[in-house]
């Protein structure tokens, strides 16, 4: 059994049926990222410029012959250069520029046919205008998270290659705060399976899933 499977109870997640505010019990105060503002672009762009370092497996046979690029998964894109120059006739939002550099994996295959991966990254400057909240105690962050596939290039020169390259960008205003939202209250976790019925488990069974608060 799960929260989707074979499980009926009300008290868990999943689409409202009825009345919404039924079974709201409590205001509940929850630390979380808060996005004021977001966009997203994509983009194609070409003579996109790979140079390339860090051959796996070192010392390839050249020329290479090239398969296909992509953002390096586990890195994530840099934002530099950030500006935030506030629009003075509409003071809560600003033209927003920043330069984002991509971590990129290479793929290709050299000249013995042999499959390898190379990095390199591309530079993007993005300016774009969005909502940021007046300043406050709690820092605003601005971040970006990219995408870029390609699958169109050639070696252009020495640990170099030129592509076509499909790019997506989302560029997000955010701030960790503390929000009052009304609740349902703890779910009701169905078992995985039951519990085994001896003493060397009995304290946990004991215990509650989950900390009360009592009434004030």
């Amino acid at each position: 059994m799960s929260f989707f499977i074979n499980n009926t109870n009300p008290n868990r997640p999943g689409p409202i049926v009825g009345n919404p505010l039924n079974g709201i019990c409590e205001k509940v105060m929850i630390e979380t990222t808060k996005v004021f503002d977001a966009c997203v672009s994509q983009t194609t762009e070409t003579g996109v410029i790979l140079p390339v370092t860090g051959y796996n497996p070192e010392n390839p046979a050249f020329p290479l012959t090239f398969v296909s690029a992509v953002n390096t998964t586990g890195s994530p894109a840099v934002v530099s250069d950030l500006v935030v120059d506030r629009i003075d006739s509409s003071p809560n939002f600003a033209n927003v520029s920043m330069t984002i550099t991509i971590p990129v994996t290479v793929t290709y295959r050299d000249a013995n046919g042999v499959l390898g991966t190379a990095s390199s990254s591309v530079t993007v400057q993005k300016r774009v205008v969005l909502f940021v909240p007046q300043p406050a105690s709690t820092p605003v962050n601005i971040t970006a998270t990219a995408l870029l596939s390609s699958n169109i290039g050639s070696y252009t020169a020495d640990n170099t290659f030129t592509v076509t390259a499909c790019i997506q960008i989302m560029i997000k205003v955010t701030a960790v705060v503390d929000l009052l939202i009304p609740s349902y209250g703890y779910p009701v976790v169905p078992p995985c399976q039951a519990a085994p019925d001896n003493d060397v488990c009995q304290g946990l069974q004991d215990l509650p899933l989950y900390p009360t608060a009592g009434r004030f």
